[in-house]
C-alpha cells in the first residue's frame, strides 16, 4: 500500500508522479494545432489529459530553467540566471525532491541535472543516473520519477540528418517572417521536426512501460519541454519561441478530484510557468508548500488563484553578457532590455554551429534580408511590446503605438514590481557576485540590509534613453557601487550623448568596483 492522503474526506493512496521532459522544443506538436508535426503519442496523451495553452519556461535556456524548476525559486532571484555558472545555494532553499523523499516517495532522475548552482546534485535523489527508474523502489512505495529525453536538443540539429529518420519535407516548412528563405534554414527546420517526431516515440515508450508496470492508473503523468527552441531566435531569447513550452498532464480517473476545472481532453488557458512546477508537485503529493517557494500550485489541495502574469528572464548566455526581463499575460508580451546597446544576435560559439545560423548571417552580410530579418543583427530597443494573438511571431513592436500605452505602462510596472518582490540578483553585475556574497549565497545577500532593492530597481531607469542628466549624475556619485554601475551603463546606452560626463567617467576608471570601471571605459569609448 502506498502513501495515504485524504481526498474529499476519503483516505486514498497518494498518486505516483512521472515527469517526462524533452529538450529544446516549443509546442510545435500536433495537439497544439501544428499540421506539420508528427507527434501521435503526445497527441494521444493530450486527449487523455489536459493541454496547457499558456505554459512558459522562466528562462529560455536549460540550466537557469532547470534551476528554477528544482528550487521553485526564480533563478534570477538567487543569482543563478547566468548560463553555465556555479554560485552558492542558500540553505533556506530546499530542492523539492528532498521534501518528497521526507514524505516517503521514492525519487529518481534519469538522468540530466544541470541545475546551474553549487550544492545541488545527485544527492537529492534516491537514484540519479541513466539507469534510475521507479521499478527499483520498495514494494508498494509511491514514486516520483523524472525521465529526460535529449533527442530534440539543439545539438542534434548540428549533425546531418540520417536518411532513415527524415520524415519532414523541407519544402513544406512554414518559415517565420524573421527568417530569410534559404535551403539551409529550411533543412534545419525540417531536421528539427524530425527530431521532435523521434522524441515523441520515446515518450510513447515511457508511457507503454508505465502501462506494462500496472501503475498507469495510479500515476499522474506530466510532459513538458525544458524551454523553447531551437532554430535561431528561439532558444536563449525571451520571446514566445524561446519560452512557450508544451505542457500536457494526465491524471487518472481515481484522482478526478485533482483535475483542473475541465473535462479530460480539453485545453487549460491558465498562465503557468516552471516556477510553479515544484509547488504543484508538492500540492499533488499532499506536502505543505514552503514559504521560500515563489511559484504557485495550479493543481491539488493547495491550488492558488490564477496569476495575472508569467515572468521570464535572460542573463549571460555562455560567453556573451546580456540582461532582459519579460512579462507575459494571456494577450501580450512585454520585454525590457537592460543592455540595449548590445545587438540581439551576439556571436555565441555554440549557436553558430547550426548551418541555419550561419546562413542567416550570410544573407544579412550580403544585403538580402528585409527590414524584419535584418533587425536581429542590430541594437535592441529598450522596450518591446507584442500582441501575441495577432502577432504570434512577435515582429510588430507596439511600444510607440499610442493605442497601447496603457498596456505598456501596466506591464512595465508589473516587471519592475516583480524584480523588486523577488530581489532580482541580476541587478548586481555578475563580476561583483563573489565579492558581495562571500561564503554565503546571492539569495541571502539580496535580502540583507546591504541591499536597497527598490533604489536599485529604480536605477535601471538609467538605461532608458530619456534618463535625465540629473538622475545619471546622482547615480554616478552614489556611495553604492551597484548604483554607480547603472549610472555608467546608462551613459553607455546614451553613446555620444555621454560627452558632458567625460570628466566623471575618467574618474570612474579608477573605481574600486571593476564593474563600474569597465562600464565607464565603455561609455568613454562610445562617447
Amino acid at each position: 500500500m502506498g502513501l495515504q492522503f485524504s481526498l474529499n474526506g476519503v483516505a486514498q493512496e497518494l498518486p505516483n508522479i512521472i515527469w517526462i521532459t524533452s529538450e529544446d522544443n516549443s509546442p510545435l506538436l500536433g495537439c497544439y494545432g501544428d499540421d506539420y508535426a508528427i507527434t501521435p503519442h503526445i497527441d494521444s496523451l493530450s486527449r487523455e489529459g489536459f493541454l496547457y495553452t499558456h505554459a512558459y519556461a522562466n528562462a529560455p535556456v536549460c540550466a537557469p530553467a532547470r534551476n528554477t524548476i528544482i528550487t521553485g525559486v526564480y533563478a534570477n532571484s538567487s543569482g543563478n540566471q547566468h548560463m553555465r555558472s556555479n554560485y552558492n545555494k542558500s540553505k533556506k532553499v530546499i530542492p523539492f525532491p528532498l521534501l518528497l523523499r521526507q514524505k516517503g516517495y521514492y525519487c529518481t532522475n534519469n538522468n540530466k541535472k544541470d541545475y546551474n548552482v553549487a550544492g545541488i546534485g545527485s544527492e537529492i535523489w534516491d537514484e540519479s543516473s541513466n539507469k534510475a527508474h521507479y521499478k527499483n523502489r520498495k514494494p508498494g512505495q509511491s514514486f516520483f520519477a523524472v525521465f529526460n529525453i535529449m533527442t530534440s536538443h539543439e545539438s542534434r540539429v548540428h549533425e546531418p540528418p540520417k536518411e532513415n529518420e527524415k520524415t519532414h519535407d523541407a519544402a513544406r516548412v512554414k518559415l517565420p517572417p524573421y527568417h530569410p528563405d534559404t535551403q539551409e534554414i529550411r533543412e534545419d527546420w525540417a531536421h528539427y521536426y524530425d527530431q521532435v517526431t523521434l522524441m515523441d516515440k520515446e515518450v510513447g515508450t515511457i508511457l507503454a512501460e508505465l502501462v506494462a508496470s500496472g501503475e498507469a492508473e495510479n500515476t499522474i503523468v506530466i510532459y513538458y519541454a525544458d524551454h523553447g527552441g531551437v532554430i535561431a531566435r528561439s532558444k536563449r531569447y525571451v520571446y514566445e519561441t524561446g519560452t512557450q513550452v508544451p505542457l500536457v498532464i494526465r491524471i487518472p480517473d481515481k484522482y478526478q478530484a485533482l483535475w483542473p476545472n475541465r473535462n479530460k481532453g480539453t485545453a487549460v488557458y491558465r498562465l503557468v510557468s516552471f516556477v510553479d512546477l515544484a509547488p504543484t508537485t508538492l500540492s499533488l503529493a499532499d506536502i505543505a508548500v514552503p514559504d521560500f517557494i515563489q511559484g504557485h500550485a495550479f493543481l491539488g489541495k493547495q491550488q492558488a488563484a490564477e496569476q495575472d502574469y508569467a515572468y521570464m528572464f535572460r542573463g549571460r548566455m555562455d560567453e556573451r553578457p546580456d540582461m532582459s526581463r519579460s512579462v507575459r499575460d494571456t494577450a501580450y508580451r512585454y520585454i525590457r532590455n537592460y543592455m540595449p546597446h548590445r545587438i540581439y544576435w551576439q556571436h555565441i560559439n555554440y549557436l553558430w554551429k547550426a548551418q541555419s545560423t550561419r546562413s542567416w548571417e550570410n544573407e544579412y552580410k550580403e544585403g538580402r534580408c528585409d527590414e524584419i530579418q535584418q533587425r536581429f543583427w542590430e541594437a535592441k530597443p529598450v522596450e518591446e511590446l507584442y500582441h501575441t494573438a495577432t502577432d504570434p511571431w512577435e515582429v510588430d513592436n507596439l511600444v510607440e503605438n499610442p493605442a497601447y500605452q496603457k498596456v505598456l505602462e501596466r506591464m512595465r510596472n508589473a516587471n519592475q514590481n516583480w524584480m523588486a518582490d523577488i530581489y532580482d540578483a541580476g541587478l548586481i553585475p555578475e563580476i561583483a557576485y563573489q565579492s558581495v556574497q562571500g561564503d554565503s549565497a546571492l539569495f541571502d545577500y539580496m535580502r540583507s540590509k546591504a541591499v536597497d532593492i527598490r533604489s536599485i530597481v529604480d536605477a535601471t531607469a538609467a538605461t532608458m534613453l530619456d534618463a535625465s542628466a540629473e538622475f545619471l549624475n546622482k547615480l554616478l556619485n552614489s556611495p553604492s557601487a551597484t548604483l554607480r554601475y547603472w549610472g555608467a551603463l546608462g551613459l553607455v546606452v546614451k553613446g555620444n550623448e555621454a560627452a558632458p560626463f567625460k570628466n566623471q567617467l575618467v574618474e570612474l576608471l579608477n573605481d574600486e568596483s571593476s564593474a563600474v570601471a569597465i562600464q565607464a571605459a565603455e561609455a568613454l569609448y562610445k562617447s
